[in-house]
C-alpha cells in the first residue's frame, strides 16, 4: 500500500509530463469550464464555448436533454452557494488535426459535499483563438462514484 501511495502521484506527474503541448491546452479549456463553474463566472465559462455550443445530459433512464450552453453559463452564475466538478482520474485526450475529445470521470460537490459523479465528454474544434468546447455530454449517478 504505501509503494502505491508513492507510486500514484509519481505516475500522474510523469503523465502530465508526457503530454503534448496541444494536449495542455485541451485540457486547459475543459478545465476553465470548471473554473468558471466554481467561480460562478458566466463569462469565464463562455470565453471557451463556440457560439452555438450544447451541453447534453443523461440522467438514468430519462431521454437526453439538450441546453444551448449559453443557458448553462447563465444557470451556473445564478447558483448560490458553492460548486465544484473536478476529474477523479486523468482523463483521456484524443486530437486528430483540428478536433479534439476529453472524456473523464467526475464528481460535483456542492457546499463542499459529494453531491453525485459521472462521466463527462467534452467535444473541442480548435479555432483562431485557440480551443473551444462545442458540446459536453455528461452522466449523473449517486452510487458506484470513486471515494463516496
Amino acid at each position: 500500500m504505501r509503494l502505491f501511495r508513492f507510486l500514484a502521484p509519481t505516475f500522474s506527474a510523469l503523465l502530465l509530463l508526457a503530454q503534448s503541448t496541444e494536449e495542455k491546452d485541451v485540457l486547459a479549456a475543459a478545465q476553465r469550464i470548471f473554473d468558471g463553474m466554481a467561480a460562478h463566472d458566466a463569462a469565464m465559462i463562455r470565453s471557451v464555448l463556440l457560439p452555438d455550443a450544447r451541453l447534453y445530459s443523461a440522467r438514468g433512464d430519462s431521454a437526453p436533454v439538450a441546453i444551448p450552453a449559453e443557458d448553462f453559463a447563465t444557470r451556473i452564475a445564478a447558483v448560490q452557494g458553492a460548486v465544484q466538478e473536478r476529474f477523479t482520474g486523468a482523463p483521456t485526450v484524443s486530437i486528430r488535426g483540428r478536433i479534439a475529445h476529453v472524456w473523464g470521470e467526475y464528481e460535483f460537490l456542492r457546499d463542499g459535499k459529494f453531491n453525485h459523479c459521472g462521466v463527462d465528454s467534452f467535444s473541442l474544434l480548435k479555432t483562431a483563438e485557440g480551443w473551444k468546447v462545442a458540446a459536453i455530454s455528461d452522466t449523473s449517478e449517486t452510487v458506484g462514484c470513486k471515494g463516496h
